[in-house]
């Protein structure tokens, strides 16, 4: 995988995490409780490129942050 786009798209989950008005600590939790195994650690590897993400993440992060799947891909 492309190191530069696993940044980006951490940025954004980062950025739109935080204009939601959450901690990395609530965005684990609020996985948690919708079943996905993740913790805080793995949530801020996954903001600085560090940590695949796998794609019932990516759908959850997706509905937590109330955002779109093109907010979360955007690597312009």
């Amino acid at each position: 995988m492309n190191i530069k786009i696993e940044k980006r798209i951490g940025e954004n989950i980062r950025t739109l995490r935080e204009k939601a008005k959450l901690t990395q600590e609530m965005l684990a939790a609020r996985l948690q409780v919708e079943g996905c195994d993740i913790t805080r650690s793995a949530v801020a590897k996954i903001e600085v490129g560090q940590r695949h993400l796998y794609p019932d993440e990516i759908i959850l992060i997706k509905n937590i942050l109330n955002t779109s799947y093109d907010e979360i891909f955007n690597i312009k």
